[in-house]
């Protein structure tokens, strides 16, 4: 029992993690997790996906508060990739979350709904959308391979 909410956790932190400050990868921890058997399918999506988008809220709140962290080194995006996100932002609006998935846009993409604002409710649907359907599409392309 302990060892089982000991590796949901550690599914948890991978997925979070991989939405904030640190490059990580919550993907393979998935795959591994649903190649080894010992878990149900429909729970690892579930913790990976609760992890990943509450590390995107961390980056929609450090977006709200960009004047205030935006210079510190460990900030999740460069000056660069906030500008590419800006621009995609600026030509697709909210539904731009869609792509919050994407590695190297994705996170920036949750930065700037922050930088502008966008409502807390609107950017939790968007983003659980579109990450939850990416673990999704994972685990089915897993299992289709067991």
């Amino acid at each position: 029992m302990i060892a089982e909410a000991g590796a949901y956790f550690g599914l948890f932190s991978a997925a979070f993690v991989a939405a904030t400050i640190l490059p990580a990868q919550s993907e393979s921890v998935l795959v591994l997790m649903i190649l080894a058997g010992k878990y149900p399918v429909a729970a690892l999506i579930a913790v990976a996906s609760l992890g990943n988008i509450l590390g995107s809220v961390i980056n929609w709140w450090l977006g709200l508060s960009l004047e205030r962290y935006g210079a510190r080194r460990w900030f999740p995006a460069s000056t660069e990739a906030l500008e590419r996100a800006r621009r995609w932002y600026g030509r697709y609006g909210r539904w731009s979350l869609l792509a919050s998935w994407v590695p190297v846009i994705g996170d920036p993409i949750t930065v700037v709904a922050g930088v502008l604002r966008e409502p807390l409710p609107s950017f939790l649907l968007l983003v659980t959308l579109a990450k939850t359907s990416r673990y999704i599409v994972l685990a089915m392309a897993t299992t289709s391979f067991i």
